[in-house]
């Protein structure tokens, strides 16, 4: 076995059906009083919603959310957390609220409960991005760390089918990688492969069923332990793809990562065969198809659309100037990436932006 450091880190977790009940009494063992809850615009209702539940404790709801957090929008919503006083942060959404939340507990030190309605997983993670000029920055910070993460499937049986895909395989993605990131372990690596598994055996049972409560708990368990390995690792090529793509195109977060991801493990595979072994396993394909292929017809399968060029303005002419900026700045990665495999890049690029199964 190789050698190996292990840090936990400190977040509660509260799962359940029912489980957002829990709320005001995680609220009180904080000792908060001056709540501010955030949601994206279209899930302002839920969010008043639950700021009438809190009663007094609720300062405001700054519903104006949007995915990739720009900086505009992060400074509005952290003017108004100081406005109102605010002494925690609930955030009630996907990655676009999280994300939010996290930005203005990096400046202000706010703790945040965050309570997931989707399978993003960026409840687990220190991991925060935002977003100027069509640059998206990202780095690790523990003030971001979600305080208490509560998970309620009843939260998710009103995702549409295709954003629980897509979401679904957003998950994949932050465990996928986790399996060779350089600063990987055996923990995580068991945490992965069970996370891919739930979310792979969840999915078909949501398609056929959007209101099957077992499978969308099945998903939000695998999501957890998904988030828990991303939170815990390093990231690589895959997630330098999709922040490339993503702010510089503004393409929908969780599209891009299910369509890039099993582009960017066929490009690592051949230097990691035992994640590509436990990814086929996880997925529970035949030896004749690789986990790359196995990734691909999981989301096509699924109804995601996996061309690029279908998900959003991007111009196949624009595919250089994505691949020079992935590895002018890349991250680590099992294989090389810098300006000497520029090609390959543009040749993953293209791939995707054509919808081509990897082989």
């Amino acid at each position: 076995m190789k050698d190996f450091i292990y840090n936990s880190q400190a977040t509660r977790v509260v799962f359940g059906r029912g489980a957002l009940s829990s709320l005001g009494q995680e609220i009180e063992l904080m000792r908060a009083e001056r709540v501010l809850v955030l949601s994206t615009p279209a899930q302002e209702t839920w969010a008043r919603q639950i700021a009438d539940g809190l009663g007094a404790r609720a300062a405001g709801v700054f519903a104006q959310a949007v995915m990739h957090v720009p900086a505009r929008i992060a400074g509005i919503a952290r003017e108004e957390a100081q406005r109102l006083g605010s002494d925690c942060l609930v955030a009630v959404g996907g990655g676009s609220t999280v994300g939010l939340a996290k930005v203005i507990a990096l400046d202000t030190g706010l703790p945040i409960v965050a309570v997931p309605t989707t399978y993003a997983g960026s409840e687990m993670t220190p991991i925060f991005g935002i977003t100027e000029d069509n640059i998206k920055r990202t780095g690790r910070d523990l003030r971001v760390l979600p305080r208490t993460v509560i998970y309620d499937p009843d939260l998710t049986l009103d995702l549409p089918v295709e954003l629980s895909m897509a979401s679904a395989m957003n998950a994949i993605a932050h465990a996928a990688e986790g399996l060779y990131a350089h600063d990987g372990n055996p923990v995580m690596s068991l945490m992965a492969e069970e996370g891919i598994g739930a979310l792979a055996r969840a999915m078909p049972a949501i398609r056929r069923d959007a209101h099957d409560l077992e499978a969308r708990s099945d998903a939000l368990y695998g999501a957890w332990l998904c988030g828990s390995v991303l939170g815990n690792v390093g990231m690589a090529l895959h997630h330098k793809l999709c922040h490339t793509l993503g702010g510089a195109f503004n393409l929908p977060h969780a599209e891009v990562h299910a369509l890039m991801l099993p582009h960017a493990i066929a490009f690592n595979a051949p230097w990691v065969p035992e994640a590509a072994r436990r990814i086929q396993r996880a997925l529970g394909v035949d030896a004749g198809t690789s986990a790359a292929a196995g990734l691909f017809d999981l989301a096509k399968d699924s109804g995601i659309t996996m061309a690029l060029r279908h998900i959003g303005a991007v111009p196949e002419t624009d595919l250089a100037t994505a691949a020079d900026l992935v590895v002018s700045a890349p991250y680590w990665n099992p294989r090389q990436i810098d300006v000497t495999q520029r090609d390959a890049i543009y040749r993953l690029l293209s791939d995707a932006w054509h919808g081509r199964r990897p082989d």
